[in-house]
C-alpha cells in the first residue's frame, strides 16, 4: 500500500464531506449520483425529490439530525441544478 492510499484510508471525513462527497459514493471513475442520473433519465428529478422528502422527514427521529437536513439541502441543490441546465 502506498502513502497516498494509506492517507485516504486514515483520513476522517468531515461532516460536510460525508454529506456532499461521502467516500462510499465516489469509488471508481463515475460518481454514484452521475450514474443514477444517466440510468433514470427523465425520472431523475423524481429521485431527487424523493430523497429530499426522505431526509426532511426522518431528521427529527435521529440524533444526527443536522446531517440529514444537510443531505436534503444537497439533493435540493442537485434538483435546482437539473432545472437550471434545461
Amino acid at each position: 500500500m502506498n502513502e497516498k492510499e494509506l492517507d485516504k484510508i486514515m483520513r476522517v471525513p468531515s461532516i460536510k464531506d460525508m454529506v456532499s462527497e461521502p467516500p462510499h459514493y465516489n469509488n471508481g471513475t463515475v460518481e454514484c449520483i452521475d450514474y443514477i442520473r444517466q440510468q433514470l433519465g427523465s425520472q431523475y428529478p423524481a429521485y431527487l425529490e424523493g430523497n429530499i422528502i426522505k431526509y426532511v422527514h426522518r431528521h427529527k427521529y435521529k440524533n444526527e439530525n443536522i446531517e440529514d437536513l444537510r443531505k436534503a439541502r444537497w439533493y435540493l441543490s442537485k434538483l435546482i441544478e437539473y432545472y437550471e441546465d434545461l
